[in-house]
């Protein structure tokens, strides 16, 4: 079979192919990695200064969150596991060009935006290094503050630009860590909590908890003084944090690796663990901080409550959760950009777009104003989810054609350029007249745009057949499989590092987690008085950061080796195949997984010395 023309099609207008998709453990390590960031510390106190209640906070995130797991795992992932297709190669065929080009300035803004508080969140921790005062307006009030934020920004952009690969490896180690520091900064914040509206250091059960919360958390009074939010909007902020992604359809692109639609459900170890634990925890770490330094939590940024939190490991806690997201996000704005701008190399496109970002950056106001920033970001694409869905989902249950745009070979679609204005104009109509509240503008949204779109798109031909054109479509599709299948033929399987040098290095990586976590503990529940929570607190900030750098270096010593061992594993299997003779006596004299580990670690330490 001849697959010339496949030959020269990017890899990303393609289905992703059978040999390459992924199960549950890669799936939840992802989610779980880009849903802890430095953000968590932004949302967490914002939860704390609009005054919500602690059982409408337990209660609304959990429920929040399960409606968001429940959105990527019925609407998301069964179209993204059916096309194989990330939104912005699946919106090209159902929207043509000029609707994908408007979609992806849309991107350019949002993900620009998104990056610009990281980097401002990142740089609150290496102002608190330099004594820069807060920056709590909505513009910078320090010379030195630009100057951080300018620093930190050229590192973002430029590793963006060339090292994003190793910096996405990197932060998938990081997801376990995360999970540790931001439990392990509520345990430590709370016998201090606890001695300001309890009198004592001890926290006898879930009622102490509570009466902690309510007092001196989560008390119902926001930041002027005025009752609150309530369930309702702690519950609709949780589900419409993500909804850039669910309804919005942006991780059409990680799920369409998934094996199965129910493994969007991997998505819980984002949002369980990411959003529910880490906004808790943030949340008490930022009003602990507040009753130790003596300030009001708004007048604290995320150095701040890091610190008092964490100690040295906080600083790095903010500043690594800030960077990877944030280059992850540049990356992405890099890669709309150049779709727009195709004369220009992703490169170039990432470093323009990152000068605007570092700009956007300087202005305090993109980290403290998060959430509405969130939600209206949601807001903006969502409308294109809805067109999505309405083309794959309900189409066909109608009896309307698929792809009908692809089949006309239109560049432009009135139909779906026109619903995403209407659902735009609608959504932010409702905000403006405040019928309801902004945190669930895009359920209505989402159901206008469906409807919008869908009687549209009859009057312009999306209720005829084609049978001709889907033949030819279904032909290449089938082409598509069989190309697939000739590549799974030619790849080496994907082999696990199972040597005796690495399983110590992750158990050396896992038992640093345990003893932070232990340290934690101790410093909670070991402290009877002050004096004794301030002593467990500096024995938790010490060896907590000695726990820090031994997970970083062990954790990234694995992955080093790893990477050292794919391509000589890989050697190795093809070695029977040419040398049969020579690798029987090799397998009965030697042992072939003793000279695969012996020969990856000569490379490993080769590479690493630059030998």
């Amino acid at each position: 079979m001849n697959f010339e023309k496949l030959d020269n099609v990017s890899e990303e207008q393609l289905p992703i192919a059978k040999h390459k998709r992924h199960g549950w453990k890669h799936l939840l390590g992802l989610y779980a990695g880009e849903h802890v960031a430095a953000t968590e510390f932004v949302i967490g106190a914002t939860f704390v200064a609009l005054g919500a209640k602690t059982m409408d906070i337990l209660l609304g995130l959990l429920i929040g969150n399960i409606l968001a797991i429940l959105s990527w795992t019925l609407i998301t992932a069964p179209i993204a596991t059916q096309t194989r297709l990330s939104l912005y190669t699946y919106l090209d065929k159902i929207a043509g060009k000029s609707m994908t080009k408007l979609y992806n300035w849309a991107n350019v803004v949002i993900f620009t935006v998104i990056s610009a508080a990281m980097i401002t969140v990142s740089s609150t921790a290496v102002r608190y290094l330099f004594n820069i005062p807060a920056q709590l307006d909505w513009y910078p009030t320090n010379p030195w503050f630009v100057l951080v934020v300018l620093a930190v920004g050229i590192v973002v952009v430029f590793v963006a630009m060339y090292g994003f690969k190793a910096v996405s490896e990197f932060s998938g180690i990081c997801g376990p860590w995360l999970f540790v520091m931001f439990g392990s900064g509520a345990l430590v914040m709370m016998p201090a909590l606890a001695d300001s509206v309890l009198g004592t250091t001890i926290v006898s059960g879930f009622k102490d908890f509570v009466t902690i919360g309510d007092q001196s958390i989560w008390t119902g009074i926001n930041a002027q003084g005025e009752p609150g939010i309530g369930l309702a909007e702690v519950i609709g902020f949780a589900w419409a944090a993500n909804t850039i992604t669910h309804f919005g359809l942006i991780d059409m692109a990680l799920l369409r690796y998934a094996k199965k639609p129910i493994y969007g459900l991997s998505t819980s170890s984002g949002m369980l663990f990411g959003h529910f634990i880490a906004w808790i925890s943030a949340g008490i770490m930022g009003a602990g901080t507040a009753v130790l330094v003596k300030k009001s939590i708004i007048e604290l940024d995320p150095g701040d409550v890091a610190f008092q939190a964490l100690g040295l490991s906080g600083f790095v806690i903010v500043i690594i959760a800030g960077w990877t997201t944030a280059n992850a996000n540049l990356y992405r704005a890099g890669l709309a950009a150049q779709a727009i701008f195709h004369r220009y190399s992703r490169k170039q496109t990432t470093l323009a777009v990152g000068i605007v970002t570092v700009v956007v950056a300087c202005f305090p106001f993109v980290f403290s104003k998060m959430l509405p920033l969130l939600t209206y970001a949601g807001l903006l694409v969502v409308p294109v989810g809805a067109i999505v869905f309405a083309e794959h989902m309900i189409f066909p249950r109608i009896g309307y054609s698929r792809y009908w745009v692809s089949y006309q070979k239109l560049t432009h679609s009135t139909p779906a350029v026109a619903a995403w204005g209407i659902g735009l104009v609608f959504g932010f109509g409702l905000n403006a007249l405040d019928v309801i509240s902004f945190y669930y503008l895009f359920l209505p949204t989402w159901v206008v745009t469906i409807i919008v779109y869908t009687l549209l798109a009859k009057r312009y031909g999306a209720d005829k057949a084609y049978p001709k054109e889907k033949a030819a479509m279904e032909k290449h599709n089938a082409l598509v499989d069989a190309y697939h299948e000739e590549q799974a033929r030619h790849s080496a399987p994907a082999i696990e590092d199972t040597s005796l040098l690495s399983m110590i290095l992750k158990i050396v990586s896992w038992a640093s987690l345990a003893v932070t976590l232990a340290l934690a503990c101790v410093t909670m529940f070991g402290s009877p008085d002050m004096a004794s929570y301030l002593d467990n607190r500096d024995t938790f900030y010490h060896y907590g950061f000695i726990c820090t750098l031994v997970y970083f270096v062990a954790a990234y010593w694995v992955l080093r080796r790893k990477k050292a061992h794919e391509p000589l594993v890989a050697k190795a299997i093809e070695f029977p195949r040419q040398k049969p003779k020579l690798m029987s006596f090799v397998v009965r004299k030697v042992g072939a997984r003793l000279a695969t580990e012996w020969w990856s670690d000569v490379s490993f330490f080769a590479r690493t010395n630059k030998v």
